[in-house]
């Protein structure tokens, strides 16, 4: 049974949302139910597809031990919406 559910979000994040789903064909919608299955299912992650060029790309990146991705991520998106 679907729902419906209303959400603020930042008009100019709708606006890039929806282009990346018009791009793939997919309802807006769509992404965000899949999006919200796959951080509620029992393990915290679903299963995803890992295409060809992606499985290409495994191992041609060696991080240095020392390495924070959260820590690294958060810097970025402080300097991309600062």
């Amino acid at each position: 049974m679907n729902s419906k559910l209303t959400l603020t979000i930042e008009k100019s994040v709708i606006m890039k949302a929806k282009q990346y789903a018009k791009g793939r064909g997919r309802s807006l919608s769509d992404i965000i139910e899949n999006y919200l299955k796959m951080i509620t299912s029992e393990n915290g992650s679903a299963e995803i597809e890992i295409t060809p060029l992606v499985e290409s790309l495994k191992g041609s990146f060696k991080a240095p031990e020392d390495f924070d991705y959260t820590d690294q991520l958060s810097k970025g998106l402080s300097e991309k919406y600062s």
